[in-house]
């Protein structure tokens, strides 16, 4: 179950008042780059692909954390019902199914990661998972980037980028122009779109 669009978009504003900061334009960019790639491709709905993109990270509402915004947006998510939106909020962040492949600091309790472990463990990735997989690889909070400079990016925040998880984002890449027969920056509006 998903909230409507227009629900999604009110849970994501009252969100960003608990912890303001960019996380709520890189979910709209998310967002808009999920849409426009599943208008391009004949088994994905582009409302479901706006809506899990634009609520991909809400468990940054609870604060600061890293690891922990995967298990809290699960959890807030499952929650309110919105089994699809929590399914979104567990995956994004694991396109290999591995925590090992995270990028971040490791700030859950044994039992957070536990049940992160464990729901992961339990889900085959669909369309949806790799899309906002790739989506959230694209989206800065100003706009869409290129994936080589937002993974650079990251690596250099962090100091690292696990090669597997950078491959994969770019199969991701290469997956869905295969599947809309474009270019995924032209698909996405890149260097004209703004949130």
């Amino acid at each position: 179950m998903l909230p409507a669009r227009e629900k999604a978009e009110i849970i994501l504003r009252e969100a960003e008042k608990c912890n303001p900061g960019p996380w709520g334009n890189h979910s709209r960019v998310v967002a808009h780059c999920a849409e426009k790639i599943a208008q391009g491709c004949d088994d994905l709905d582009a409302e479901k692909a706006y809506i899990v993109g634009l609520l991909h990270d809400i468990g940054r509402k609870f604060g600061t954390r890293h690891l922990g915004h995967v298990y809290d947006g699960y959890a807030y998510m499952t929650s309110l019902g919105y089994d699809e939106a929590a399914r979104i909020c567990l995956t994004h962040s694991f396109n290999n199914k591995s925590t090992k492949d995270y990028i971040g600091n490791f700030d859950t309790t044994e039992e957070e990661t536990k049940v992160i472990c464990d729901a992961l463990e339990s889900i085959e990735l669909d369309e949806y998972d790799k899309l906002i997989q790739l989506c959230d690889s694209l989206a800065g909070a100003e706009g869409v980037l290129d994936i080589e400079e937002r993974m650079n990016d990251v690596k250099r925040r962090y100091g690292a980028y696990p090669k597997e998880k950078w491959d994969s984002n770019l199969a991701l890449k290469k997956h869905f122009e295969d599947k809309a027969g474009k270019d995924i920056y032209e698909i996405v509006e890149k260097g004209t779109f703004r949130p």
